[in-house]
């Protein structure tokens, strides 16, 4: 994916100028203070929100060319806030990872819930597959959603303060996790994190925002 001369922003473009890379096998931290656009980038190269110039090319194609199911095949987005459904057990919420699969009736097949047993182990919650979401920690539910975006299969993966609700401990695992899938399963991965011990710690590259630019801070 690549981000040429890039402008972002709700109704005014908060961020300009942002020219990078997020390469196949690469685990990028996105850092910056509250406010500065680290959501917004994120939303914006998930296909949620429109840039307000510039070009993300996405496979040698433009961004902007790809329908909302294609994009679902490509890329998984973490947001923060998890979706209100607190009857869903946590195996049914990481199956719908799977929706960008499933027939126009959304029937799930074998193979969909064999990718998301599978995210499920891999996040190690294989213990709480049926227990209900409203009945999950806070810390829990970023794990089910981490799980539900592995399930969906991109080569792609966003995330948006997925460590937020995390003890120190597993936020050392989370890391760790992301940097394994990133290297042995080749994906393109961007974190962002207020956690600058830990980004400093495990990233292969680190974006900063401050002051509406974008730079490559560091790179191991």
């Amino acid at each position: 994916m690549k981000l040429q001369d890039l402008g972002i922003g709700h109704n005014t473009e908060i961020v300009s100028g942002i020219d990078a890379e997020l390469m196949p096998g690469v685990f990028v931290c996105l850092t910056g203070r509250n406010g500065t656009g680290k959501s917004t980038l994120l939303k914006t190269l998930a296909g949620l929100l429109p840039a307000r110039s510039g070009r993300i090319e996405l496979d040698g194609n433009d961004l902007r060319n790809y329908s909302a199911g294609a994009l679902a095949k490509k890329i998984g987005l973490v947001l923060t806030h998890m979706p209100e459904l607190p009857n869903t057990t946590l195996r049914e919420m990481v199956v719908y990872g799977r929706l960008p699969y499933t027939t126009w009736l959304g029937k799930r097949s074998e193979e969909d819930w064999a990718a998301a047993d599978a995210a499920i182990r891999t996040l190690g919650i294989g213990h709480l597959a049926h227990r209900r979401i409203g009945e999950l920690s806070d810390g829990e539910r970023q794990k089910t959603m981490i799980a539900r975006a592995l399930a969906q299969g991109t080569d792609y993966l966003l995330l948006d303060e997925p460590s937020a609700f995390l003890d120190y401990e597993s936020k050392q695992e989370l890391m760790s996790l992301l940097v394994r899938l990133a290297h042995e399963e080749h994906k393109a991965i961007l974190l962002s994190s207020h956690d600058l011990e830990l980004v400093r710690q495990y990233a292969d590259e680190i974006w900063h925002i401050e002051g509406g630019r974008m730079t490559l801070a560091t790179k191991r």
